[in-house]
């Protein structure tokens, strides 16, 4: 499960005519309560716990559509949460969804990625693999990445696992940053050095 949200990092993942790069990615398993397959088995869950490399969507609060990549074998409910990318392709396509301008902010957060590249509930299940609506692959000739971890955001429960994974050069990154992230912006600003912007 962690190796598969590592890796995830620096994949680009494709659908809807737009396309980014994932710079940040949290595990979840079922042996944790803020995984929804702690709940176990149920009609929601079952995604979680069926073969890994399709994707669960889920509505959280109401609202947004999430995307996870099922990520542990088959009766092992676990998954990768893709909650950030930097975009690449189809960028005036993900504005127009989104309604916002600035590159840094299309696409940092999982509901804002999400609606950035079109993806709904009705792709629960979907693969991932290659075969299904949603292409994720390797970011060949895209720079080379360096992964940090920290602990998960957005949740109440298991807040101490340090079980996120984000791009520490991305500024697409979802607020706040771990504190490495953090450390090493104020160590630019220091030395003088403006930060690396935002993708063109």
């Amino acid at each position: 499960m962690h190796e598969v949200a590592h890796d995830l990092v620096g994949c680009v993942i494709r659908h809807g005519g737009a396309a980014g790069r994932i710079v940040e990615v949290e595990s979840y398993h079922q042996e944790e309560p803020a995984c929804h397959a702690y709940a176990g088995l149920t009609p929601r869950t079952a995604t979680l716990f069926g073969p890994p490399g399709n994707a669960y969507v889920y509505r959280s609060y109401g609202i947004h559509a999430l995307l996870n990549a099922v990520a542990e074998p088959e009766g092992v409910g676990a998954a990768a949460l893709i909650r950030a990318l930097e975009p690449v392709e189809g960028v005036d396509v993900m504005r127009a969804r989104r309604g916002v301008h600035p590159l840094d902010a299309l696409c940092s957060g999982p509901g804002k990625l999400t609606e950035a590249l079109g993806i709904g509930l009705e792709l629960n299940g979907a693969t991932l693999t290659g075969d299904g609506p949603i292409a994720v692959f390797p970011g060949l000739g895209h720079r080379p990445v360096e992964v940090v971890r920290g602990t998960r955001i957005g949740i109440t429960k298991a807040t101490d696992l340090p079980w996120r994974f984000c791009d520490r050069d991305s500024p697409c990154v979802s607020r706040p940053w771990p504190a490495v992230m953090r450390d090493a912006r104020a160590s630019v600003a220091r030395s003088g050095r403006g930060p690396r912007p935002a993708p063109a």
